[in-house]
């Protein structure tokens, strides 16, 4: 069961991988385009991860557990420094003058 769980997560994973790649290249700006990137670093990156951790902890040990603690911590420091090097990418896009696309 733990098996189908983890690779439903990772699956959901993957999904908004591609989602967010096929945004990055198929949007018209900057801002449109750093908004698919925060897609694939933070729901991207956290179901796929926890989707791994769920399964290194299939068999519970020691070295397992102490795996999925680390794929966690890497969770936790993704979750909080994407959106926050997203902010600052925009800041400087407003900085340097780039404006958002607009339909004609």
């Amino acid at each position: 069961m733990i098996v189908y769980i983890s690779g439903i997560l990772i699956a959901g994973g993957l999904f908004f991988f591609l989602v967010g790649s096929i945004g990055m290249i198929r949007l018209p700006d900057f801002y449109s385009r750093l908004q698919a990137a925060g897609i694939i670093d933070t729901m991207g990156l956290l179901l796929s991860m926890s989707g791994l951790a769920i399964l290194a902890l299939n068999e519970f040990t020691l070295g397992n557990f102490l795996s999925a603690l680390k794929i966690i911590f890497i969770v936790v420091f993704v979750f909080l420094t994407g959106p926050t090097a997203t902010h600052a990418i925009v800041d400087a896009g407003i900085r340097a003058g780039l404006k958002p696309w607009q339909k004609k």
